[in-house]
């Protein structure tokens, strides 16, 4: 017994030896290590580095272990203008509470203050960006979360400048609660797939708030982008949530609030566009629910540009647009019923809510302006509310299958 007892220590001795216990160590100007590249090479995996308050003039920083790089106090990394500031290369790495100024430009390499790469279950919260090129790059990097982080940038000019949040070949990640502006597009995927991007906000980017292509079956719910280029652009794409957003104030010749090209199978819902040259614009999607959204006081509500079918659009308030709908064909293959149109002028003799005359929201003026933009100075000409309600009585240019049946007295709630 005795030489089994001793035995089993002998192996418990051998194997303490490899479990050690994370352990602290801390970074600053007086202390034993003063680097954060020193913090990361004394380091052992699962070890943190606190980060204390000052000035860490870095960059080339490379995680390649597991770690937790924490900051107290927001102790500012600064890559004067360099090149990437932090480069993570391995599983399990969390990024918090720093504050990384001058990411280096390039027109070659998409520098960033943060790139992650082929890693997984990492976290990035707490950090605040400014000076940049890219903010956050997510580079063939799954099951992560990008959170509660502001990136502020002074982008001016498209061709050099970088996205805040980017996510390539990337998938099973949240983007939630984070403050992009003043970037080329707020937060753009491409070949990202099962992401979900909440409550966000998403404002003054050159381009878009938000961008994505060649992804499939992601949620986004909750965002405002508001006084970007255009708003959101959602291209060649499947199954996509969009529920519960803001889109407000995207101006300009080409802006828009959404734009939606080559989507199919998707849902809108619960959304409000207001104050957008075009609320959506539509083209090539197909078998879209549009429920319960609002339109409020955009140049167009829906604009549709053509290889559009089975899409329905039921519930949904149209308020004091320029124009609720606009097409630029006869065919009509989607729905339209019990939406609200503020410019409805029917009547509801027997009073169960529905109006006893369809609407037709296709104005012909918006025919007009589709094949000749230079006509929009017309807009509030008696001329063109003549032709309107002519159109309307005998439709000619117009889809004449388009026209809601049952269109509600009331607001949508």
């Amino acid at each position: 017994m005795m030489r089994y007892g001793a035995f089993l220590f002998f192996l418990f001795s051998i194997f303490s030896g490899f479990a050690q216990v994370p352990k602290t160590i801390e970074i600053c100007p007086s202390c034993k290590i003063k680097t954060i590249k020193d913090g990361i090479s004394n380091a052992s995996e699962f070890d943190t580095l606190l980060i204390k308050k000052g000035i860490y003039n870095e960059f080339n920083i490379l995680v390649d272990k597991p770690l937790t790089l924490k900051g107290e106090n927001f102790p500012v990394i600064d890559g004067e203008e360099r090149g990437e500031i932090l480069r993570i290369v391995s599983d399990n790495v969390t990024i918090d509470g720093l504050y990384i100024i001058n990411v280096g430009t390039s027109y070659t390499t998409d520098y960033a203050a943060i790139r992650v790469v082929k890693s997984e279950n990492f976290l990035i919260q707490n950090v605040v960006l400014e000076r940049l090129f890219f903010g956050i790059y997510l580079e063939k990097s799954n099951n992560g979360k990008v959170y509660h982080n502001k990136i502020i940038g002074d982008a001016v000019d498209e061709y050099n400048s970088g996205n805040g949040i980017q996510l390539w070949y990337s998938h099973n990640v949240q983007v939630d609660r984070n403050i992009v502006q003043g970037v080329r597009d707020g937060i753009y995927l491409e070949f990202s797939d099962n992401v979900t991007i909440n409550n966000n906000v998403s404002a003054n980017n050159l381009r878009y708030g938000l961008h994505f292509m060649f992804s499939n079956d992601d949620v986004y719910t909750n965002n405002t982008f508001e006084n970007n280029g255009a708003g959101v652009a959602v291209m060649f794409s499947k199954r996509i949530k969009m529920v519960d957003n803001i889109f407000r104030k995207n101006w300009g010749t080409a802006a828009f609030g959404m734009l939606l090209k080559e989507i199919n199978d998707a849902e809108i819902v619960g959304n409000t566009f207001q104050e957008n040259t075009v609320g959506i614009s539509i083209e090539g999607s197909n078998r879209i629910e549009y429920n319960n959204n609002n339109f409020i006081s955009n140049g167009w509500a829906v604009k549709v540009l053509g290889a559009c079918y089975a899409n329905s659009f039921v519930n949904n308030n149209f308020l004091y647009n320029s124009f609720d709908i606009s097409y630029n064909s006869k065919l009509n293959d989607n729905v339209f019923e019990r939406n609200y149109w503020s410019d409805y002028t029917g009547y509801d003799l027997d009073k169960d809510g529905i109006g006893d005359v369809p609407y037709r929201p296709v104005k012909l003026f918006s025919y007009v302006v589709n094949r000749t933009p230079e006509t929009i100075v017309l807009l509030r000409s008696m001329f063109m509310d003549i032709i309107d309600f002519s159109e309307k009585v005998s439709p000619v240019f117009t889809p004449d299958n388009l026209l809601d049946a049952m269109p509600l007295m009331k607001k949508s709630e």
